[in-house]
């Protein structure tokens, strides 16, 4: 299945059917009166979160969303049948964004969260609906409501707890396979993960959700390589795990290149916690490492934890570290209790 973020749909909900201008004929009823029915109401256009989608491609194929209108009322006091509704389903952790690309109109987090986008028409009054005492035969109707049209912008956002950053060929893949369920592609050429990838880890009895990005390059904030494009999936991470290459010759400009492109995209995005972690330590020995290492300390001005996600040397350090960050985050997160007022 093709991996697929941002998407742009055109939905228009159903408009209401007119009312009915009818009279009651019948043999042997000499003041029949109006029996004009009421027109039905047009489908509504809604959007719903679901489980078990990871990708917005199914809205590749079909851009258009129309819901039906409401059929108009009839004779003898019958209303119109109500349009069908149309939803609209999509991942947990979708955005609906107006057209203008700006405007957040709904952040679906939640299985099961369902937003109304787009309400269908009211139907129309019949002539029954306007009988009084001094008006006893009216001969006049409602046209339905016209339904609403408009176009937004689906985008994903991945869920989870941790996000893996770092230049391509920092070893994010394997860390993330080493760790977890996940099997993304590894290979010893840069861009080998061209789409986020999603892995649950399980530390000490707890589980929690990491992502992988497509690795970022210096101007990636430009458009640079795979660009920023994919940041996105790491907003909503409570921290984020910056992996950089031990075997690098300019491992401290490498740790700057990608906290220079995280304060580019999004200030937000650039204080988030992070976890500094020297990969491929297996490929270097003692001597380098505590030399890269003190470098990186002193660049990034906190602790490095040295890992190897080849021979998986330090990783329970750094995932009970991640999960001390989550569950950190969690706890603010959660809203305070008020004690009930008391006389």
């Amino acid at each position: 299945m093709k991996f697929l973020d941002l998407c742009k749909v055109y939905i228009r909900s159903g408009g209401g059917g007119s009312g009915c201008v009818s009279f009651r004929r019948e043999k042997f009823i000499e003041f029949g009166g109006p029996d004009g029915g009421d027109g039905g109401n047009g489908g509504s256009v809604w959007v719903e979160a679901v489980d078990g989608l990871n990708t917005l491609i199914d809205f590749r194929y079909q851009q258009h969303f129309f819901a039906k209108s409401g059929q108009p009322g009839m004779g003898s006091q019958r209303t119109g049948k109500t349009g069908d509704d149309i939803v609209l389903r999509v991942p947990v952790g979708t955005e609906i964004i107006d057209e203008d690309e700006e405007t957040v109109i709904a952040d679906l987090t939640t299985i099961g969260q369902r937003v109304l986008l787009a309400k269908g028409g009211n139907g129309g009054w019949g002539n029954l609906a306007f009988k009084s005492s001094t008006n006893r035969s009216p001969a006049r109707a409602n046209p339905g409501q016209e339904g609403v049209e408009r176009t937004i912008w689906l985008r994903l956002k991945l869920i989870a707890d941790a996000g893996l950053v770092g230049l391509p060929n920092a070893g994010k893949s394997t860390f993330l396979a080493a760790v977890s369920n996940a099997r993304p592609k590894i290979a010893d050429y840069p861009f080998t993960t061209l789409v986020p990838n999603l892995g649950v880890v399980g530390i000490d009895g707890h589980e929690f959700v990491m992502a992988d990005i497509p690795g970022l390059i210096e101007g990636a904030s430009e458009g640079r390589g795979l660009g920023d494009q994919f940041l996105a999936h790491v907003e909503r991470c409570s921290v984020l795990l910056h992996l950089v290459d031990g075997t690098s010759s300019t491992i401290t400009k490498d740790y700057r290149t990608i906290v220079h492109e995280l304060e580019a995209y999004a200030e937000e995005l650039a204080d988030k916690p992070r976890i500094l972690a020297m990969n491929k330590i297996d490929a270097l020995d003692k001597k380098t490492i505590s030399t890269r290492k003190r470098a990186l300390e002193k660049a990034s001005g906190g602790p490095v934890y040295l890992i190897s996600g080849v021979s998986q040397e330090g990783l329970l350090d750094v995932l009970r570290a991640i999960h001390a960050e989550i569950m950190a985050d969690r706890k603010a997160q959660q809203p305070v209790e008020i004690a009930p007022w008391q006389p």
